[in-house]
């Protein structure tokens, strides 16, 4: 005989056999994808942004903001043979804005991750590859 039980905040169904030997009579609802309070991944369906995705940790609010979001914009929807090649004024302009709110966003340390001199680096070897692709 099948039973559950209660154990916090879990529920714990224990089903027999003779359960599983007739066939579930549920029925699967298809998802609609114009459903706000469905969880969405970071791009919809229409293929834009989700700005409320908890994968962006929040970074589309905030100080930074609006600067993130357009740089974020910009390489999703670049073209450019080397993605986002041609956003390096966003992105240099969301990581100016970040310098200004340390403890927002804090400069990551030498355990690995990078910090705001190899972001600058990296923005002016873009840049860099962004003029060299132009004038040849």
């Amino acid at each position: 005989m099948s039973y559950c039980r209660q154990e916090g905040k879990d529920r714990i169904i224990f089903a027999t056999k003779e359960d599983h030997e007739t066939p579930s009579s549920a029925e699967l609802v298809a998802d609609d994808p114009d459903d706000p309070y469905e969880e969405q991944g970071l791009i919809l369906p229409n293929g834009d942004i989700n700005w409320n995705c908890p994968c962006l940790g929040g970074m589309a609010s905030g100080p930074c903001g609006e600067q993130f979001k357009s740089a974020f914009s910009c390489f999703h929807y670049s073209t450019e043979e080397i993605k986002g090649s041609d956003c390096v004024d966003q992105f240099r302009a969301m990581q100016e804005c970040m310098q200004k709110y340390p403890d927002l966003y804090p400069q990551e340390d030498e355990n690995g991750e990078k910090s705001s001199k190899d972001l600058e680096a990296a923005s002016t070897e873009a840049s860099a590859a962004k003029e060299e692709k132009g004038s040849s």
